[in-house]
């Protein structure tokens, strides 16, 4: 199968490309006229332009600014801080930074910054004088200071408008551009802002010094006063109480009070061990001497520990002595005798240690009571002196807090002292701005590229547009799709004057040798379309007045006329224009004469000379054209002038206009159904078509008139139009 003959689908989208080349080459000189005028005014317009120019100056914005002495910053800015820098460039862009450059410069008087007339404010001028009522409102005059305010406002807007703050990225870099038409100026003003930004920092920061200067002396004196007022109460106090070494007389009094406090506890112990002793001496009576001496409280003291340790050791020589001797030996007497000198001792010793522990538990007891008394006295004395050193440390204290507030406020006062006429530069220039020698805009030569570009593509756009907003019929596929009828043939444009016809003979003559062979196509086809069917009688209609109807139907009749014998009826019974045509007076009896009766046929009849067609031109107009047609005795005519005539040819009034077509079209053989190029539109043209099928009509066809071939990209209308001038005959060789 060959694949170049297939044809997509009803359903897959194909972008005919030659379609639109073929829409733009035909709209080519609208749309370069279009774009040429655009073109045009843009050159007319840039040229009245006034050139800008932007000068740019660079500041470098310092993070850390130079110090004169080593101190803290009294205003709190940051200057580490990524909103220290947004914060430097919103102040340069502010309002104060430009008033004071207008001021300075004197920008009110520039061209650039005086106030141009507007169109709108002239006409609103010129409507006030003619209407003076509307002037009512504006009545209240302004003061000089309000009237200088609106205009600064204006200022300021003007200016900033042309100001242009940049931060380089990663950088403390800012650009400061200004544009303006004077390249001087431009330069100047950039200078300006960077220059009254770096003044307005270090007056704002020598203000913020020597105000604060001024707050520390004041709040100094305030603290001289008051660290005076602290020492004085201390002194007094001191003196009231007579304190020469509070901290020392405390010192000693706690120490005391350790003392006393630990005799004190000493002395109770033993007070209470006595009190023991003597209650158990007490229980079992002073005389039993042997329990007394048993008692851990009496073996414990070392004098009878000491005797005790005598008894044992004597006792034990009475022992080892008896073991030798007899108790008669005098030693064994003498050792006895010892023994027992050492027991009565044990027994006084023990009596007296008796006698004397009441003695000791009673002057004990007097101790306790005078070590109590001693340390009550002490406490007493103790919780003085404190509450001595409480007030006198509270009275100390606030000495020293004041005396040190005083210190640091009389440091800072000293430092902003000598700093108060000294302040670094929060910014310096890295770049002046410098008059440009180009201006920056406008870029004349590309605003006329664009401007060609764009118009060119808008009007490129607006073609495509109407193209597809225009649903007139123009080629063969028109009439294929749009009409769905077949397409007999075209008839191409030829250009004729305003004041006169086309050629009712143009198929005869030289000079329209291509017009003369699209006819031929056309009647070839119209031909090979009835071979099945009988063709003799053909109306030729249209949908409206000037499409062409007469003129095809006259050449029609002429290229049959070639083949046969033709008859060429008028049938417009209500604006003939065949007698007109044909040179026929006006007078001459036709086809309502022949209708009515009133003539014969040979009266009613004219053969054209040129040509050899018969031409029976309407005849007088009668007052009921659509009644005469509907007759009977038109159709028994035509039936009549069958078999005088080979072919029939009826020229028809429009389908949209009358309804005389639809009588004719019911008694002959076909309808040829001519439609003017690219201005009849398809619903008109489709609801003729309709009324034609209504009434049964044979259309055999529509002939595409006045087709501009020159503007026609479609291939399938070459086969109707001798394009390429091939039926031309070759000019004779000369002898």
């Amino acid at each position: 199968m060959n694949t170049l003959s297939e044809k997509p689908s009803n359903n897959e989208e194909v972008i005919d490309l030659a379609a639109y080349l073929n829409v733009i080459k035909q709209s080519k000189w609208k749309i370069l006229g279009f774009a040429s005028v655009v073109t045009l005014l843009t050159i007319m317009v840039t040229l009245t332009l006034i050139p800008k120019y932007v000068a740019t100056a660079t500041l470098l914005i310092e993070s850390e600014q130079t110090k004169a002495v080593s101190f803290d910053e009294i205003y709190g800015l940051d200057s580490t801080k990524k909103e220290y820098y947004l914060t430097q460039f919103e102040v340069i862009k502010s309002n104060s930074i430009a008033r004071e450059v207008i001021t300075k410069l004197n920008l009110k008087e520039h061209t650039d910054f005086v106030a141009k007339p507007s169109l709108t404010g002239e006409l609103k001028g010129m409507v006030k004088q003619f209407l003076p009522f509307l002037n009512k409102k504006e009545s209240s005059a302004l003061s000089a200071e309000e009237q200088a305010g609106h205009e600064m406002l204006g200022l300021l807007a003007a200016f900033k408008s042309r100001l242009s703050v940049s931060p380089i990225m990663k950088t403390q870099l800012v650009r400061v551009s200004f544009e303006s038409s004077d390249p001087k100026l431009s330069a100047l003003v950039a200078n300006t802002v960077g220059e009254v930004y770096i003044e307005s920092q270090m007056r704002a920061k020598m203000g913020i010094t020597q105000q604060a200067s001024s707050w520390l002396n004041t709040r100094l004196s305030e603290l001289r006063i008051q660290l005076d007022s602290s020492e004085v109460r201390l002194q007094v106090y001191r003196e009231e109480q007579k304190l020469v070494d509070i901290e020392g007389i405390a010192g000693l009094v706690t120490q005391e009070l350790e003392q006393t406090s630990k005799q004190l506890v000493d002395a109770r112990a033993t007070q209470n061990n006595l009190e023991s002793i003597n209650r158990v001496i007490n229980e079992y009576g002073n005389d039993n001497i042997e329990l007394l001496g048993s008692m851990p409280e009496i073996t414990s003291h070392r004098v009878v520990q000491d005797v005790k340790r005598e008894v044992v050791l004597v006792e034990r020589k009475v022992s080892e002595l008896a073991e030798v001797y007899g108790p008669k030996h005098p030693k064994m007497i003498s050792a006895q005798a010892e023994l027992a000198t050492v027991k009565t001792n044990l027994n006084k010793q023990i009596k007296g240690l008796i006698t004397g522990i009441e003695k000791e538990l009673n002057r004990t007891t007097r101790t306790v009571n005078a070590l109590e008394g001693d340390l009550a006295k002490i406490r007493a004395e103790y919780q003085d002196i404190t509450r001595k050193e409480t007030q006198y440390n509270q009275l100390k204290r606030e000495v020293e807090t004041n005396r040190n507030i005083f210190n640091t406020f009389l440091s800072r006062s000293k430092e902003t002292e000598v700093t108060s006429d000294f302040s670094s530069a929060a910014a310096r220039f890295t770049d002046r701005a410098f008059p440009p020698r180009n201006p920056s805009k406008p870029n004349k030569k590309l605003i006329v590229i664009l401007a060609f570009v764009a118009s060119f593509g808008f009007a490129v756009v607006m073609a495509f547009i109407f193209d597809a907003l225009n649903d007139t019929i123009k080629n063969k596929n028109d009439v294929e799709n749009k009409l769905a009828q077949r397409m007999l043939g075209l008839l191409p444009h030829v250009k004729v004057s305003k004041k006169s016809y086309f050629p009712i003979h143009a198929y005869l003559e030289d000079t329209y040798r291509r017009f003369a062979e699209s006819v031929r196509t056309f009647r070839t086809s119209l031909l090979l379309t009835h071979l099945d069917r009988a063709h003799q009688i053909i109306a030729v209609t249209s949908t409206s007045p000037g499409e062409g109807k007469t003129t095809t139907s006259a050449n029609l009749a002429m290229s049959l006329a070639q083949m046969g014998n033709v008859l060429l009826i008028d049938a417009d019974l209500r604006k003939p224009t065949l007698a007109k045509r044909f040179d026929i007076p006006v007078f001459h009896p036709g086809l309502s004469n022949l209708m009515i009766g009133t003539d014969q046929l040979a009266d009613c009849v004219h053969i054209d000379i040129q040509s050899g067609v018969t031409i029976m031109p309407s005849g007088q107009i009668p007052s009921n054209p659509l009644e005469l047609l509907s007759h009977p005795r038109f159709s028994e005519l035509l039936t009549e002038l069958k078999a005088q005539y080979d072919h029939i040819i009826i020229d028809t009034p429009p389908t949209q206009a009358v309804s005389d077509a639809l009588v004719i079209a019911q008694s002959v053989d076909s309808v040829v159904y001519v439609v003017k190029s690219d201005i009849t539109r398809t619903k008109p043209i489709t609801a003729g078509l309709e009324r034609l099928f209504e009434v049964k009509a044979h259309i055999a066809g529509v002939v595409l008139n006045k087709v501009d071939m020159s503007k026609s990209n479609d291939e399938h209308s070459y086969g109707y139009y001798d394009y390429y001038g091939y039926s031309q005959q070759p000019e004779k060789p000369q002898a």
